[in-house]
């Protein structure tokens, strides 16, 4: 039972209606230099009694425009976040989950994962500002040493909702 510890508030600031602009690089891993940008919209409710949350997203990729979810939970024994992806494109698989925990404003979230069957580590950054979030994705090939941006999110809470 987690009664008696206090409920996170790291993802508060993500609670409501938003939309996005993603920035996406075309080919991950590959030196590309080329970025398709496009509009979306998130809105993210607290599950759990408060000790999770989720974020349900529209992503009007041009040609294949989706939607997704992000579910994020927290481990108070281990005072850290699991966030999983969820993408409607592949209803049957959740991908790993990336872990990790806010320090101030910034959280940064690891997992390590196999793209292309080639090792990779994946970085979620988040940088936690009420009035303009943003989001992160970057991968590794090397163990870390060097990271590639290849996504990135970044949110105006939407008035009309």
């Amino acid at each position: 039972m987690t009664a008696h510890r206090q409920i996170p508030t790291d993802f508060d600031f993500m609670i409501g209606a938003w939309n996005v602009r993603h920035r996406r690089l075309n080919e991950r891993l590959s030196g590309c230099q080329e970025w398709t940008e496009f509009s979306g919209t998130s809105s993210t409710r607290k599950v759990l009694g408060g000790w999770g949350n989720v974020e349900d997203n529209y992503l009007d990729l041009p040609v294949d425009p989706y939607h997704a979810v992000a579910l994020r939970s927290y481990d108070a024994a281990a005072a850290q976040w699991s966030i999983w992806w969820l993408d409607a494109r592949a209803p049957g698989t959740l991908d790993l989950p990336v872990v990790g925990r806010f320090e101030g404003a910034a959280g940064l979230f690891l997992a390590e994962d196999v793209i292309g069957g080639k090792p990779v580590k994946v970085r979620f950054t988040w940088l936690a500002d009420a009035e303009h979030p943003r989001w992160e994705q970057a991968f590794s090939a090397d163990g870390g040493n060097t990271w590639e941006t290849n996504w990135t999110m970044d949110f105006t809470r939407d008035t009309q909702a």
